[in-house]
């Protein structure tokens, strides 16, 4: 045999070869059963989401091995967060993570930053929808407002939200420069509890994300007067009598200078391996292909954006950079 044929068919062996690890890498999948981090309480739209997940793994058997959701609310998510980082290279443990990724070191000033974290996949972003009690008069934002300016200062209105320095407040922040008016926030611990509060009427408002009050609209308990997106949301289904998604106005439209989306996506620990990333973002295109998934974006009303890789990490920090401007702009920086 010439000897050029030879060295041929030699590299060519060790090309089979050396390829056999990386096909067997790709095939990585849990051993054990996978913690899945929820850094918020339960009832809000990050544990609703979890749960959702769960389920729709376990119906239709897309992992082998079971998921346990497990909440780590402590220090506005930190525990959760910090938990994730010191877990190096463990492929067993995942996080769905929603606006405290950035809000929670920015404002606490603990040792994090989602650079700590390995980026799996953007499941969706969340809307934020300004809700008040269907008892109450006011049909619309201007109503609403006018209402609230008009409440004695040892009477001034209430606004409940999830946490103390994240995302909530800092749409009321902005929601108050925008109206020149001045609410008493009031923070739970979840969005779960926030709706209810409302419903009691303990609070006069809030800014929950569509699936944590949806229950209540459909029961007639809450009124959205508006959503903080740019646009008009695209869910055309009625959810509330004769009402739909699509029917809230945009807040900016009612006269509030405020445009807001959250994040809902998936890190894994640091130092682990791109095969076993890729199996989570595999795991995760089954999940959103199941009717189950479907029901809640629908339900939750939810922009249905998914990224990977580097397009997620440019997005992720990106937003990090604006949420370091919002916290800034409403005095909630640490340092």
């Amino acid at each position: 045999m010439h000897a050029s044929k030879q060295w041929a068919i030699f590299a060519l062996g060790l090309g089979m070869v050396a390829a056999v690890p990386s096909a067997e890498a790709q095939q990585w999948q849990p051993t054990r059963p996978v913690e899945f981090i929820v850094p918020a309480g339960t009832g809000g739209g990050a544990d609703q989401m979890a749960r959702t997940i769960q389920g729709i793994i376990s119906k239709h058997g897309l992992m082998k091995q079971p998921m346990v959701v497990v909440n780590k609310a402590g220090g506005a998510g930190g525990e959760g967060f910090l938990d994730v980082k010191t877990s190096r290279a463990n492929p067993h443990k995942i996080v769905i993570t929603l606006s405290n990724l950035f809000t929670t070191p920015l404002g606490t000033g603990i040792p994090f930053n989602w650079k700590d974290l390995t980026p799996v996949s953007m499941l969706a972003l969340d809307e934020f929808v300004l809700w008040v009690n269907a008892e109450k008069p006011y049909k619309n934002v201007k109503e609403f407002l006018a209402a609230a300016k008009a409440a004695p200062a040892d009477a001034r209105y209430k606004m409940g939200g999830t946490g103390s320095k994240q995302e909530d407040q800092i749409i009321t922040v902005a929601v108050e420069k925008s109206a020149g008016i001045k609410f008493n926030y009031i923070p739970y611990r979840g969005g779960g509890e926030v709706a209810v509060q409302l419903v009691g009427n303990h609070v006069n408002s809030t800014v929950n994300n569509p699936i944590e009050a949806v229950a209540q609209w459909r029961g007639g308990q809450l009124r959205p007067l508006c959503v903080f997106d740019s646009k008009p949301l695209d869910y055309k289904d009625k959810i509330a009598g004769d009402k739909s998604w699509s029917d809230i106005p945009t807040c900016k439209s009612e006269g509030l200078d405020m445009e807001y989306v959250m994040l809902r996506g998936i890190f894994m620990p640091p130092g682990v391996t791109p095969a076993q990333v890729e199996f989570y973002v595999d795991l995760f295109k089954k999940v959103r292909e199941t009717p189950e998934w479907k029901e809640l974006m629908a339900n939750g009303a939810f922009n249905q954006t998914f990224m990977t890789g580097k397009e997620f990490a440019d997005w992720v920090a990106k937003e990090e950079l604006r949420h370091k401007d919002l916290m800034k702009e409403a005095g909630f920086l640490s340092n």
